[in-house]
């Protein structure tokens, strides 16, 4: 069995929020590390972020990167060769619902096979590909149970958003992949988060990060009747290399959650009482559904959670506790630092 120092994993999407969290965890396990970026100006970016989160010059010495974009075919071969595993991470997430949805859901989906024909090229042993709690919990009617890995997006649903899609249909067309002849021989372990929270690493802040952001700076007038599932950006990194190594984790997807969800309103009312300094303007009123509605036709931002407005939708994350020993933080935990951090880098 070769050790981590011998072991090469490429990382796309490494200047991401999740991207850099697995990149710490890799090279704090010794790893030899090759990340994709869009352009390599960003290498500094990347850098600069890892050192935010204490990694050392030394480690920094085992990081490499590669000039890759999910929608061209160049550099991808070449930015697998030599690795034993792909954790599949780059995918976009606009604040906004783009124009068109197949924005989204082409280059997530065209991405995500250029990968795994890529990796199945190489010899790469096995890909972790990062996909969403939207590949799985949307477009259902209500329920009372937990959503587990076993349920899909109804991809059919009007109410199903382009980012839901997007997921859907990438994560598809990974499992339909190695399940071909094409893709015979390479394993396949997905992540499925839920919203991501947790210590920001620098300025380029994701869009569930900006929720916490607004509702510090008083950006808002109260809290829309909005439910989410929450979990730690650290509890998701350690996942993917859990789900990278475990021999019980080919084949399988994970549903990364600290359940149960929260409204909006208890994230406003946690930092009320875990950081009452920092959370003197932070709303707690609730606003009803018909006002957001009003604003959504003015507000493109807005208009996106509409359709998720008084949903109650949780997963469970038995499966990963279960199987990969997984124990993630506490949802307040990941709020408390997502606040702190922002602050630290003086983001409000």
């Amino acid at each position: 069995m070769s050790l981590p120092s011998e072991t090469l994993v490429l990382v796309t999407g490494g200047s991401g929020f999740v991207g850099l969290y697995c990149i710490i965890d890799l090279l704090n396990a010794g790893y030899q590390v090759r990340t994709t970026v869009r352009s390599l100006s960003k290498s500094s970016f990347v850098k600069d972020s890892l050192r935010a989160g204490n990694i050392a010059e030394s480690s920094l010495e085992r990081l490499s990167f590669i000039a890759a974009d999910l929608t061209k075919d160049d550099n991808w071969q070449e930015a697998v060769l030599g690795c034993t595993y792909v954790l599949h991470v780059a995918s976009p997430f606009p604040a906004q619902i783009p124009k068109h949805e197949d924005d989204l859901i082409v280059p997530a989906r065209e991405g995500t096979l250029r990968v795994l024909k890529a990796a199945k090229a190489a010899g790469v042993k096995r890909v972790v590909v990062t996909s969403s709690f939207a590949a799985i919990g949307y477009g259902h009617p209500p329920q009372s149970a937990p959503f587990t890995e076993e349920s899909w997006t109804n991809v059919s649903d009007p109410s199903v958003m382009p980012y839901g899609k997007s997921k859907t249909l990438a994560e598809r067309a990974a499992w339909d992949f190695v399940k071909s002849p094409e893709g015979e021989g390479l394993e396949l372990s997905v992540v499925n988060p839920v919203g991501i929270f947790g210590p920001v690493l620098n300025n380029d802040i994701s869009t569930s990060i900006i929720l916490v952001q607004r509702l510090l700076k008083g950006n808002v007038p109260g809290c829309p009747n909005l439910v989410f599932g929450i979990v730690d950006v650290r509890d998701v990194a350690t996942l993917h290399l859990r789900a990278m190594t475990s021999p019980a984790a080919a084949g399988e997807r994970f549903l990364a959650i600290s359940p149960p969800s929260m409204t909006m309103q208890e994230v406003a009312m946690t930092l009320k009482q875990r950081l009452p300094k920092l959370s003197k303007r932070t709303p707690t009123r609730a606003i009803p559904n018909f006002l957001v509605r009003i604003v959504a036709f003015f507000d493109a931002e807005v208009a996106s959670i509409v359709p998720t407005l008084g949903k109650t939708i949780d997963g469970t994350n038995e499966k990963a506790k279960r199987i990969l020993g997984w124990e993630p933080r506490s949802r307040e935990d990941a709020i408390v630092a997502t606040a702190e951090s922002l602050v630290k880098l003086n983001l409000v």
